[in-house]
């Protein structure tokens, strides 16, 4: 502004440089306002095609262009000054200027200038971000073979991402809690390291765990390892004949039943605190006993091992008496009888551990023996009480029905009479000699 103009507004304006400075700064807001300059952040993935885009709003014929970085233009208007190929024009009108960016390397990333020359230039900015996918996840495990209640450690990598990737750990639908490491390489790229500690149980055999690497260039990017678990025999005793209560001179076969890893080689039949008897058939996992006694009673016991450990299972053997049929005189219903006088043997049982399940017991069809017995024993009672208590009703109605006083006609008179020979001549219709018949009641 000129001398005079400086003197002329002083004049006007006591403090005219204030004013000045409030009048150009709201000059330049209104022109910025009025052209709205916008451009967008872009991220791409390495090797695709970045859009940048500067648009403008009520533009006045003010030039639109394009700079990198390094603040060289590379689209003013719609000419291309820079002699780069991979900048291709997709549009260019008064209110747009948008350029496609091809095959995006690392080098390209930054900070591009969206420019308008107005009076003042404006100027917007699009931060382009190359993202740089992580490469396979790599899955290792401490050891490949684990025997169950031993921890293990599994480890996994992403190698080379930008930025750096997020590892989270799957066991089978669980998530587990990992510990990460994050180093970044002299080519601005990110390794990430995580490892998971786990104690594995003999049910995560055969059970995936997953490293799953999140990043914003790839989707569903994952590793998984199957857990190999070794386990000591589960060993479990099946009665496979009789049905029911065993009984003298009848025959056990009982069978061994095991599942363990690896396959147990080795198993045995014992008895606990005595010997199997002498004429017992073992066939592996299978115990044949004919022509059952009471001397057979005890605890045979199945056990089973392999390069884990041992495990057994027990089944208590009681023989009960053999079933008698006899016949009653009078009809021809059988009647079976159960004798269960002989009690069972005391059994003694070795320390056990934990993780073995209750012996089985042949005695278990016992209660139900005595509960049918208690029914019959309660439905005859019934039956007689039943049966005293009709006879009970007859009777008191026969007393009723005969219950009462009676009077002759011999007995009329009596009242005056001193004696009974006397009432009977005082009565009417009396007799006239002691010849006559006479009637008493007693």
């Amino acid at each position: 502004m000129s001398l005079w103009g400086c003197s002329a507004c002083e004049w006007l304006f006591p403090n005219c440089s204030l004013f000045l400075s409030l009048f150009l700064t709201g000059a330049a807001q209104f022109a910025v306002q009025s052209q709205n300059l916008v451009a967008d952040n872009v991220s791409v993935v390495e090797g695709e095609t970045a859009i940048i885009s500067c648009r403008v709003k009520n533009n006045d014929d003010s030039v639109i262009q394009l700079l990198n970085p390094n603040r060289q233009t590379i689209y003013f208007k719609d000419v291309r000054p820079l002699k780069d190929a991979r900048f291709q024009l997709v549009n260019f009108s008064e209110n747009e200027l948008r350029v496609a960016l091809s095959n995006v390397s690392l080098s390209d990333e930054g900070r591009y200038v969206c420019q308008l020359y107005t009076d003042p230039p404006q100027e917007a900015y699009a931060d382009i971000t190359v993202l740089i996918p992580p490469g396979n996840p790599i899955i290792e495990s401490r050891e490949d073979i684990v025997s169950e209640g031993n921890e293990t450690e599994i480890t996994c990598t992403s190698i080379g991402s930008k930025p750096a990737a997020t590892i989270r750990w799957m066991k089978g639908d669980k998530e587990l809690p990992g510990r990460s490491k994050v180093e970044v390489t002299y080519d601005r790229m990110y390794t990430v390291t995580s490892w998971l500690k786990l104690t594995v149980a003999r049910e995560d055999d055969g059970v995936p765990v997953v490293c799953i690497v999140d990043h914003p260039a790839v989707k569903d990017f994952q590793a998984q390892k199957y857990l190999e678990v070794l386990y000591k025999p589960e060993v479990k005793i099946v009665v496979e004949f009789p049905v029911g209560l065993t009984r003298e001179g009848e025959n056990l076969e009982l069978t061994c039943q095991i599942k363990g890893k690896p396959e147990p080689q080795q198993v045995n039949w014992v008895k606990v605190d005595d010997d199997v008897p002498s004429h017992a058939v073992i066939t592996g996992p299978d115990l044949f006993i004919e022509n059952l006694n009471k001397s057979y009673n005890g605890t045979y016991r199945c056990v089973a091992s392999n390069s884990v450990g041992e495990s057994y299972d027990d089944y208590i053997l009681y023989v009960y008496d053999a079933l008698t049929t006899t016949l009653k005189p009078t009809t021809t219903t059988t009647t079976t009888t159960i004798s269960a006088t002989t009690s069972p043997p005391d059994i003694i049982q070795d320390a056990a551990p934990s993780t073995e399940a209750a012996a089985h017991d042949s005695r278990a069809g016992a209660e139900a023996q005595r509960s049918v017995d208690h029914a019959v024993i309660g439905g005859v009672v019934a039956v007689v009480v039943f049966a005293m208590l009709c006879l009970l009703i007859v009777l008191g109605r026969y007393f009723a029905r005969h219950k009462g006083t009676y009077f002759t006609h011999e007995a009329k008179g009596a009242d005056d009479a001193a004696d009974a020979d006397t009432a009977i001549i005082n009565a009417e219709g009396g007799h006239n000699n002691s010849d006559e018949k006479k009637e008493y009641y007693i």
